[in-house]
């Protein structure tokens, strides 16, 4: 059975097939889908969900690409992780390709999702785009490897692995590593210590090949954890078994066959 580590069940698109999603889920043999919080507005729709299906699971955070928000505060982050389906603090990060001028706010805001999943002990979910330098050095300023957590939609080379790894973190592949064109995210996802790798979605976004350039859902994480089995000379089952191990111990959550 197969985990999907990140996804956005909340988003119209699939939020209005739910049923069906979830349907070829148990299909694909996909145990699990964490949905994962963006912003604090629409966290009552994230929560809803994974309060609405036992094998659900939701996380709270606010996207660094999100501007006209509530700002995150370490206690309002720590009072909403405390309910017992949300496993983990973001999607959090640093994004310097929507925002070249790297503000000073999107650093603080980056700092108090690290605080808050420190306090409350749960793993950190962290985006990071042109901007590793940055991510890796407030992670290691704050503490973020005494909680540990997941770089998702790992896009970097080598060098920024090593040291996410350094850092307790997991690596989290996506569709990206199905596209022809992806030759670092492969290199690192056949580097990558098995037990610390993980597989994701994105969904509704990144779907991958067969299905690229299409709508991405849950089941489809599959043909990561297909590709990542082929770059390392590996089954499926081998793959899919290690990656839900992985996010069991990571996140505390047993998971069992669906």
């Amino acid at each position: 059975m197969l985990v999907d580590s990140h996804c956005h069940l909340d988003f119209p698109d699939l939020a209005g097939r739910l049923p069906e999603v979830l349907q070829r889920m148990r299909e694909n043999r996909v145990a699990a889908a964490v949905c994962i919080g963006v912003n604090l507005e629409d966290f009552p729709k994230v929560l809803a969900l994974a309060e609405s299906q036992s094998n659900l699971y939701a996380t709270v955070g606010v996207h660094p690409e999100s501007t006209e928000v509530e700002e995150p505060t370490v206690e309002r982050l720590i009072a909403l992780a405390a309910h017992p389906k949300v496993i983990g603090i973001g999607e959090t990060g640093l994004d310097y390709y929507w925002h070249k001028d790297k503000p000073e706010w999107q650093r603080e805001r980056f700092r108090n999702h690290i605080r808050a999943a420190r306090t409350c002990g749960k793993p950190l979910v962290v985006h990071t785009r042109d901007s590793a330098v940055d991510t890796l050095r407030l992670m290691a300023e704050e503490g973020a490897d005494t909680v540990g957590g997941v770089m998702h939609c790992f896009t970097e080379d080598w060098t920024v692995a090593t040291q996410a790894l350094d850092l307790g973190f997991h690596l989290s592949f996506s569709g990206i590593v199905t596209f022809k064109n992806a030759q670092t995210v492969k290199d690192v996802a056949q580097k990558c210590p098995l037990d610390r790798l993980l597989v994701e979605t994105d969904a509704p976004y990144l779907a991958p090949v067969p299905y690229r350039g299409k709508q991405n859902e849950p089941a489809y994480v599959r043909y990561v954890a297909e590709e990542i089995a082929r770059l390392r000379s590996l089954s499926l089952d081998e793959v899919a078994q290690a990656t839900t191990e992985n996010f069991s111990r990571l996140f505390k959550i047993p998971c069992t066959p669906r």
